[in-house]
């Protein structure tokens, strides 16, 4: 199994992307790709950004576990380039690390 975090940045050009906004998000891209679950919850973080500047800003975490395999891998990338596009958003952080899972 597959362990992934994606950091989600809020700051948008006209304003930030709002709790209603997230769900919405969550409803529409994540569940249809993911539908045996997830786990999601706000933060607070910085990153460097292109032009070297440092951004302080909230953002959302979403945890997704799931088996290595292709459609899997379509998947998260698809919700990444969904995201960014829809919040017009520079980056979002990735982190994939293997996990052994129990039920």
């Amino acid at each position: 199994m597959v362990s992934e975090l994606l950091y989600f940045g809020t700051a948008k050009p006209l304003g930030v992307v709002s709790a209603q906004e997230w769900e919405q998000f969550l409803n529409e891209v994540v569940t249809p790709k993911f539908p045996q679950g997830f786990t999601s919850w706000p933060a607070a973080g910085q990153w460097r950004s292109s032009s070297g500047a440092v951004v302080r800003e909230n953002s959302f975490v979403l945890n997704v576990v799931h088996a290595e395999e292709p459609v899997a891998e379509a998947a998260m990338n698809e919700i990444l380039a969904s995201y960014k596009r829809k919040f017009q958003q520079e980056a979002v952080l990735r982190v994939r690390s293997a996990a052994c899972t129990s039920l």
